[in-house]
């Protein structure tokens, strides 16, 4: 049985944000220094501590889901390769991040249709809740938030030309990202962003 979970509408990839954290998790820092940096110091630069608790939270999770072998990239890599490796991190954390592009971006592409629809977002919830009853639970609020949150996910990693326009571009993986991914043993995750899940 599937869980599904919509702690994704805490925020999209967070560049800034998720280098900052990465160059954390590769200091191995104490809870103490942690809450030290993001609570206290806001080294996120919040205006209020939850939300820096809450967003540092989240990259935390999606960084740990991943091989700390491409914590670097995301830390101190250029801007495409950081923003590749962290789709990777929430696409490898998220399960329903996975599934929207495994079952929507994967089968318009190979269907050749390069603009999606928000209307399917509401099909991709009732199939999800058809795995996962507690996908119903989830208020309006909720649902329309993590699609925004989706839509800019995919247009930061440049699989979506913009969230205006939602028209789908091939993906073209940054070689140090697909290295990274296949020497730490992630071939489906590499095959999922190649659009070939």
């Amino acid at each position: 049985m599937k869980q599904y979970q919509a702690d994704l509408s805490a925020g999209s990839l967070m560049l800034p944000e998720s280098r900052i954290v990465a160059r954390l998790l590769m200091a191995n820092v104490t809870d103490a220094e942690w809450d030290q940096a993001i609570r206290l110091d806001n080294l996120l630069q919040k205006g209020v501590p939850s939300t820096a608790i809450r967003q540092a939270r989240l990259i935390r999770f999606r960084l740990e889901a991943i091989s700390p072998s491409l914590w670097p990239l995301v830390a101190h890599g250029d801007k495409e390769a950081a923003v590749q490796a962290l789709f990777a991190a929430a696409l490898k954390h998220s399960e329903l991040l996975r599934d929207f592009v495994r079952d929507v971006v994967t089968d318009h592409v190979r269907r050749l249709e390069m603009t999606i629809s928000p209307r399917e977002w509401e099909q991709f919830l009732a199939d999800c809740q058809a795995r996962d009853p507690a996908v119903g639970t989830w208020s309006e609020s909720t649902r329309r938030k993590l699609l925004q949150v989706v839509l800019r996910i995919l247009a930061e990693a440049r699989y979506l030309e913009s969230t205006r326009s939602l028209r789908l571009l091939e993906p073209h993986l940054h070689p140090s990202v697909a290295k990274a991914l296949k020497d730490a043993g992630e071939q489906r995750l590499l095959k999922l962003m190649e659009l070939h899940a």
